[in-house]
């Protein structure tokens, strides 16, 4: 290749080109170039600089004979970068005689193809502080699944600033071209939901509105579903309501406390007044006549209770029993909530209201699944929606589990097994192994709100539909669409 009088050869430049190049040696690469430009080396370690490249990798091809004086080395070359690894690249050295040596004619596109026609190679920060809220199996939270409520709220207090990187090609007139991506990965916090038990929750209130299921697991307190289609802005976890009949569990609890048996037979005339005071009726004014404790229970006997309430226990016994089983107690589940209040009241009429859980009685629906839960387990838990460490983190308080009276938990599941068997739930399709207790709470010139609490091995619910009317029409058949969906 080499012309009379023309100092060294074709082979030789590129040779010494690519190992100057290879060693970073950028002025003895600028010594071997025709005429390079001012910025030839401060382009060169800003673009190392600027795609923060860790090491290059030449490989030559065979030299080209593209005229007497000219010639050119196709090469392949690997930029490896921090944020991407290997960036592999195919490029061209081209050669030519200039005043009588062999110099490289050197392009931007000697660097890289995409540095032609002005076109430039920048490495973008991308920044993101997203948390994902999962399944405690780790899988994304089902879609429409009536939890979004809750968790949205819940995310800021996971966000951490992550960092992702795109390598863009920019030139002039074309738009931009992301050549390489890592996307920040969101930070991911695994809630208490289950997967399938959000999922069947979700699905068994499609079409329902104004309701939600709460499912918890006895054993833990953990939330395994929240499905919450209430409207008007209200809360299964945050709104109090009458919850009818299915405080009845609280007052069973309170007079068998206080030595009122299972067995021992009480009246379920079809009403009831307490003397020189308010009268009670049973649903349709049903008359059971003399009954044992437990049938009263499963049939729902609201003369019953009134009676046996208004003459064995004092409104002291009752807020100490609802305390005990939840309503004194702090609730730590990592998105707030709140179970509810037995007020004080010198009024017999009052009394005997709230007895059947109407009066001035309310509750959560969150705060009755933890009912369920405790009578299932004998251990009432706060229920949670995250981590016992994340719920101290967030709600600053502890988790404190309380074990209960081993008789009157023992009681308690007779009672709320033979509601299922031969009561109000009974003949309403629900699987077998479920015990639970319907309610109805009648609401001021407005339907009934129609509630169903329960549970079925490790697992415990409230169904609540607000303004839905009965509990046994409504609710039942709410909870046996859901446990069959599992």
């Amino acid at each position: 290749m080499a012309s009379s009088g023309v100092k060294g050869s074709a082979a030789q430049t590129a040779a010494a080109y690519f190992d100057a190049w290879g060693k970073g040696n950028v002025s003895a690469m600028e010594r071997l170039v025709y005429r390079p430009p001012p910025d030839f080396a401060v382009r060169h370690r800003r673009l190392s600089d600027e795609l923060h490249v860790e090491s290059l990798q030449l490989t030559p091809g065979p030299l080209k004979s593209t005229g007497e004086q000219a010639a050119e080395v196709p090469f392949a070359g690997v930029r490896q970068l921090t944020e991407f690894g290997a960036w592999p690249f195919d490029s061209t050295l081209r050669l030519g005689v200039r005043d009588r040596a062999w110099k490289v004619l050197w392009a931007p596109e000697t660097l890289h193809p995409l540095l032609k026609d002005g076109g430039t190679l920048e490495l973008g920060e991308i920044v993101s502080s997203a948390a994902e809220l999962v399944t405690s199996e780790g899988d994304r939270i089902p879609n429409d699944s009536y939890a979004e409520a809750y968790l949205n709220p819940l995310k800021p207090e996971f966000e951490q600033a992550n960092h992702g990187w795109a390598l863009v090609s920019k030139v002039p007139g074309q738009p931009d071209r992301q050549l390489l991506t890592r996307r920040p990965e969101a930070n991911i916090e695994r809630t208490t939901l289950s997967r399938p038990v959000q999922a069947a929750a979700a699905r068994a209130l499609d079409g329902v509105d104004d309701s939600t299921i709460i499912v918890i697991r006895p054993s833990t307190g953990e939330i395994l579903a929240l499905a919450d289609r209430l409207q008007d802005g209200f809360s299964a976890v945050r709104d109090v309501f009458p919850p009818g009949s299915t405080f009845k569990v609280i007052t069973a609890a309170a007079l068998l406390r206080n030595g009122l048996d299972p067995a021992a037979e009480v009246g379920c005339p079809g009403s009831y007044t307490i003397p020189f005071h308010r009268s009670f009726t049973n649903d349709g004014e049903a008359d059971r006549g003399v009954v044992s404790f437990t049938d009263a229970f499963a049939h729902s006997c609201n003369t019953s209770f009134a009676e046996q309430a208004t003459t064995r226990i004092t409104v002291d016994d009752l807020r100490r029993t609802a305390d005990e089983w939840g309503f004194g107690r702090p609730i730590a589940t990592g998105i707030g909530g709140t179970c509810g209040t037995v007020p004080e009241t010198a009024d017999l009429n009052v009394f005997g209201a709230d007895v059947i859980g109407q009066g001035e009685v309310v509750a959560t629906p969150l705060c009755m699944a933890a009912l369920a839960a405790a009578v299932e387990s004998g251990t009432w838990r706060s229920p949670r929606l995250l981590s016992k460490e994340q719920v101290l983190r967030i709600d600053g308080r502890p988790h404190e589990d309380v074990r209960m009276d081993d008789g009157i938990v023992a009681s308690l599941r007779d009672m709320m097994a033979a509601v299922v068997d031969y009561g109000t739930a009974s003949d309403a399709g629900l699987p077998e192994g479920v015990s639970g207790k319907t309610g109805t709470a009648e609401v001021p010139d407005a339907t009934s709100h129609a509630w169903f609490i329960g549970y079925q091995d490790d697992l415990a619910f409230c169904v609540f539909v607000r303004h839905g009317g009965s509990g046994r029409s409504v609710a039942v058949p709410i909870a046996a669409r859901f446990l069959k969906g599992l």
